[in-house]
């Protein structure tokens, strides 16, 4: 089920956030995320999918960048937990996050998306997300520089 994530899903959302911060390359962040960070950025919009009572991924977006200028343009981050890969929860979350965006106002949403996870280009590409840049070693994680490919679907 995919609903909006409220504050009591920060714990799990924090769990599948760091998972992915400290063994993977999906995020160039290095720094894992508290509860109380994880509650403070759900408060904007954020969907969670939730199976038998446990949350398996969210999805939440962004204002892409900062000012008035960009206010109709965002980007989203998605996670799922490594339970949940493969079972149609991604497409799902995503789907429903585009929905949301495009009903707030959004005209466009970003992904940006690892060189080093070719499955993000592949899944965000069969959305209708398309390529419209590689930024050459912009993201710096365990000790080597990674490419960031920015993907752009209009809502």
């Amino acid at each position: 089920m995919i609903r909006p994530a409220v504050a009591g899903d920060a714990p799990a959302i924090a769990q599948i956030w760091n998972a992915a911060i400290r063994d993977t390359t999906i995020t160039f962040n290095p720094d894992e995320k508290s509860v109380d960070d994880v509650a403070a950025l759900i408060e904007q919009a954020c969907l969670v999918w939730e199976d038998e009572g446990r949350v398996l991924g969210f999805v939440r977006y962004f204002q892409f960048r900062g000012g008035a200028g960009y206010r109709y343009t965002a980007e989203h981050t998605i996670m799922l937990h490594a339970d949940a890969h493969g079972q149609g929860a991604g497409r799902k979350l995503m789907d429903a996050i585009c929905v949301d965006a495009k009903t707030a106002g959004m005209h466009t949403l970003f992904a940006g998306c690892s060189a080093e996870n070719p499955g993000a280009v592949r899944f965000h590409a069969a959305l209708g997300f398309q390529t419209v840049a590689t930024l050459p070693e912009v993201g710096f994680k365990f000790g080597r520089w990674i490419d960031l490919v920015l993907m752009q679907k209009h809502l």
